[in-house]
Order: structure tokens, then sequence, then C-alpha cells
């Protein structure tokens, strides 16, 4: 019998489309990562992207990844949605899950590998059944408003995310080191929008009436989320993620005093057991619309804050300060632009934050119908910066984050 790590070697290999392009992909990974491989520096040292988490000093360049880098703007995940149309079953079949998250790294060759998955998976294993629409995404049939419905709920059960910790193990082989392989939640609050709506929404109504008509039962809802999530992430580090990303993806929604009160309370509830029982395990902590957030964001003990691409980096960064790392923030739209003007804001977003605690990525996923050939470029750039250079001549002083 194959071992699962042979088996979804031979699914990508029989999945993969033999044509020239995908060849050229294969050679053009072969070399850049012989250039990565771990034997041409120190065995023990880690990927560059855990190292630029944790803000280490006398990196050569950034590392780069990006959201939803694995998905419908590439070919090749297109031809395997085609034969598997279902995307629960895309993202929580161990061999597809494999499959599709190497896709990028095969053509690209990121220094973030990010599991492709969603963050709605866990629900099920907390007692919140769903499905997805083609029309409407996301659907709850039954939202969770009462605290009938929230008593009801159960502690996460880890088995029925097996699929998960099973890809995640797959994948930390795969990579080899390569790059680094990451995880990803959704926040307290994020996930709390879905559960209570009912599925997406463009008004929020019900979970932000709660906040006055319920509070209670939101509280009550919000801190059993808290608990799954923290021991999802743990479940995940233990699997081989090597940084976690927490999405706060709608907590933009809220007025910044309501999200002080409403979301950031749970995501440092995470944080604090995370750092307690992971602590080799960088956070990235995500919210798109979060340009009035920042600093209310800096004190909720995570690693690196990313920045949505309204926010000018050199204007977060000097509100943030150096002690703390930044993500982003290329404009996806620029995917869309001749590469001389994507290479400019490449450079434009590097040197804007500085050469210490900088993850490079988009203020947002992947557009659908972005070139991969743009994809590649941002890669290829990335690799070829070196901060030495980028900076030759200027004193990067310490940055003081903005009273």
């Amino acid at each position: 019998m194959m071992s699962p790590t042979a088996t979804a070697t031979a699914v990508f290999l029989s999945a993969a489309p033999s044509s020239s392009s995908t060849r050229r992909r294969r050679s053009r990974l072969a070399a850049i990562s012989a250039s990565l491989s771990p034997s041409s520096s120190s065995s023990s040292e880690e990927p560059l992207l855990v190292r630029a988490a944790r803000g280490e000093d006398g990196l050569p360049r950034p590392p780069a990844w990006m959201m939803r880098q694995a998905g419908r703007y590439m070919a090749e995940y297109q031809a395997l949605a085609k034969r598997h149309p279902s995307f629960r079953e895309r993202s929580e079949n161990t061999d597809l899950i494999v499959e599709i998250t190497l896709q990028p790294w095969r053509a690209f060759a990121p220094d973030g590998v990010i599991l492709f998955s969603d963050i709605l998976t866990p629900l099920p294993a907390i007692g919140v059944p769903f499905d997805i629409s083609d029309s409407k995404g996301p659907v709850i049939q039954s939202p969770v408003r009462s605290e009938d419905q929230v008593r009801q709920l159960v502690p996460i059960d880890l088995d029925k995310l097996h699929f998960v910790g099973d890809s995640l193990r797959i994948l930390r082989n795969e990579i080899d080191g390569k790059a680094a392989l990451l995880g990803f939640v959704g926040a307290p609050w994020t996930i709390a929008t879905y559960v209570v709506e009912g599925g997406m929404t463009n008004t929020y109504t019900n979970i932000k009436s709660m906040c006055h008509t319920a509070p209670n039962v939101l509280r009550g809802l919000l801190s059993h989320l808290a608990q799954a999530i923290s021991d999802y992430i743990i479940y995940q580090a233990n699997s081989g993620a090597q940084c976690i990303q927490i999405f706060d993806s709608w907590g933009g929604q809220l007025p910044p005093h309501v999200w002080e009160q409403w979301s950031k309370p749970y995501i440092k509830q995470i944080v604090s057991r995370i750092k307690k029982e992971c602590p080799h395990v960088p956070l990235v902590l995500y919210i798109n619309g979060n340009g009035g957030l920042l600093e209310r964001m800096k004190d909720t003990g995570v690693d690196v804050i990313g920045l949505d691409w309204t926010v000018d980096m050199a204007d977060g960064r000097r509100r943030l300060g150096n002690g703390i790392g930044v993500q982003g923030n290329v404009d996806p739209a620029f995917l869309f632009s001749p590469l001389p003007v994507l290479t400019d804001e490449i450079h434009r977003v590097v040197r804007s934050a500085g050469p210490k605690g900088h993850i490079l990525n988009l203020g947002h996923g992947v557009l659908q119908k972005t070139p991969e050939e743009a994809v590649a470029h941002f890669f290829d750039v990335t690799r070829s910066l070196r901060y030495d250079t980028l900076f030759q001549g200027s004193v990067a002083g310490e940055l003081q984050a903005v009273a």
C-alpha cells in the first residue's frame, strides 16, 4: 500500500497537465529550489518567512507569499475544479488539498506555502453544519442566535478535521524546508458573522444588533469560538504548520471602539494561549479595512500585522514602529499592470516597510483572472531583491510608533 506522501505525489503528478509551460515551470522550480536548499546554508536554519516573522536582523531580503495564491486564477486549478466541482470536496479531501496547495509552489516557488482550506472548515467539528451554494456562498441553515443554541455547541472534535492534519504533515515533507508552511484560521468575530447571519452579508445587522439586544448570547458564542480556534491552531502547529495567519476578515466592518470590545479580547485570548503552548509559531493578524485599527491591533500580542492595500506602507510602519512585523501590501490590481509598473510598486512597498520584519504580500487575496505571468514576476522580483542594495547609502533608523 502506498504511503500518504507517495499517494499525494502520484496524484499531483498524474493531475498536472504535461504541457510545455508545465515542464518549464518544473525546471524553473528545480533551479529555484536548488538555490533555496537548506544545504546551501545551515541545515538547522528555519525558513526565511519564519525568521522575518520573528523580526530577525540581517536577512538578505523580504520573504513573499500571496493570500489566495492557490486557487481559481490558475489554469491548473481550474482544470482540477472541473473534475471536482464541489468546493467542500476540494478543501476536505487530503489528496486534493495537497495537490491544490502545491500548485503555486510548483509554479512560482513562494517563500510561504499556505494550506488550501477555508475559515469555515472547522464549523462542523463544533456542531455547526454548513453548505456552500454556487450562488450564495456559505449557507448555515440554523443560524445561532439564542442561548440554547450556544449551549448546544460542542468542543471542537479534531478527529473530524483529520484531513487538515494529514495534509499539513504531507506538505511539510513535500516542501522539505525550502519554504515556510502556513496554516490559518478565522478570528472569532469573523466566524461568528457567518454563524449568526447564516451566511454572507453586506450589512451585519443581526450580529451587530446582538451586541446590544443579546450581549450574553454573543459573548458565549465568541468565547466558545475562541476556545475552539485556539485548539485548532495548536492542532495545525502540531501537524507541521510553521506560521499561522488569523483572518479577522470582517473586523474592519466594526467601528474601532466596537472592534475593541467585541473582537479584540477574543483574539488576545487566542494569542495568549498559543504563545504559552506553541511559542515557536509566529502569528500574523490580518483585517480587511484595518486602517483605523492598526494601533489597536498592535497589542493583541501577534508577531506580524497584515496591512490591506488601502494603508500606505510607510504610514503603517510609522504608526506601528519597528517593534512588530508587517505584512503586505501591494494592491492586487497591480498584477494587471505592465510588469515594470508592478516591479516599481514592489520596490516602493519594500523600501517603505524597511529592512527588518517585513513579509511581502498583497493587500488582499489574488483576484480572479489575474495573469499567472504577473504572479510569477512578483516572486521573481522578490527573489532578486537585496536589502543591502535597496537601502545602500541610507541609515535605517529605528522607527518609533506614533503615540
